[in-house]
């Protein structure tokens, strides 16, 4: 199978097989960061990742190969939902996740999918509750579970602000779910 950088390279010379590749292999990845970073909203998440995937083809012509393909991809979405919040007329409103993703795969008894799931959604409450670049910095490394260099390319900064925005992060979640949960 294509490395993704070998895969951008063809959809740079029009080779449609090499985006459905890249489409099919990071759509799910990609939803779900999106889907932690707008606040579980299922239906922006699918907007911002359609919208990141037409991007990658308008853009695909700055891409440079051999760089990492997976971060350029991330960075673009991260902008996406970053404009998509500095907009005038967006109001953040806490949206409740349309599936729990249980649905016929019940192994645990039902209190224990229960008390995992509510302490999923306190802590993914917390999360939508740092502030942006905390937020992002998180939900990179330890949902998209991206490397401190991934996720420094991805937000054009040092690997020391993201372990510095990490570190930060993780106390502020901290103090919020012991105020609101204690």
């Amino acid at each position: 199978m294509p490395a993704d950088e070998e895969l951008a390279l063809g959809v740079q010379q029009g080779n449609r097989n090499a985006l459905s590749a890249l489409v099919e292999r990071h759509h799910s990845p990609l939803m779900g960061y999106l889907y932690r970073m707008t606040g579980s909203d299922r239906g922006l998440a699918e907007d911002l990742a359609q919208e990141t995937f037409l991007r990658v083809l308008r853009a695909i012509h700055q891409y440079r190969y051999p760089r990492p393909f997976k971060p350029w991809l991330y960075m673009i979405a991260t902008n996406l939902a970053r404009d998509y919040y500095k907009r005038a007329e967006t109001r953040f409103v806490e949206a409740m996740p349309d599936d729990d993703g249980l649905s016929g795969q019940q192994a645990d008894p039902p209190e224990t999918v229960l008390i995992d799931t509510d302490e999923a959604q306190q802590v993914a409450t917390a999360v939508m509750h740092l502030p942006e670049h905390q937020r992002e910095t998180l939900v990179l490394r330890y949902y998209q579970e991206l490397s401190l260099a991934e996720i420094a390319e991805i937000l054009d900064i040092p690997v020391g602000t993201v372990k510095s925005r990490l570190s930060l992060g993780i106390r502020n979640l901290k103090a919020y779910l012991e105020r609101q949960y204690s």
